[in-house]
């Protein structure tokens, strides 16, 4: 989480982020440390879906304000793309 960018994963079609639902109530943004991680994610995952998601760079000092925009609880930073492994950060 200490890098300047990460990457997310956003929608072509309405905009809305891709995220892990750990509860009904909590949501994570998903977070990628390179751009072709974000793409290589969905493709491996949901290959059909790939061509619908835009990977887009976020700069630390944009996450907080992104999370907290649309109510995220945290963050879910990929480890592994092919596994996948996530590591679930909440905000506090």
């Amino acid at each position: 989480m200490l890098s300047q960018f990460h990457y997310v994963l956003r929608s072509r079609r309405d905009g809305q982020y891709l995220t892990a639902r750990v509860t009904e109530e909590k949501t994570y943004l998903l977070l990628f440390k390179t751009d072709y991680d974000a793409l290589g994610y969905v493709n491996a995952q949901v290959p059909d879906a790939g061509r619908n998601f835009a990977a887009e760079a976020v700069g630390a000092g944009q996450l907080k304000g992104l999370l907290q925009r649309w109510s995220f609880h945290g963050v879910g930073v990929v480890e592994d793309i092919l596994e996948p492994r996530v590591e679930f950060l909440r905000l506090d």
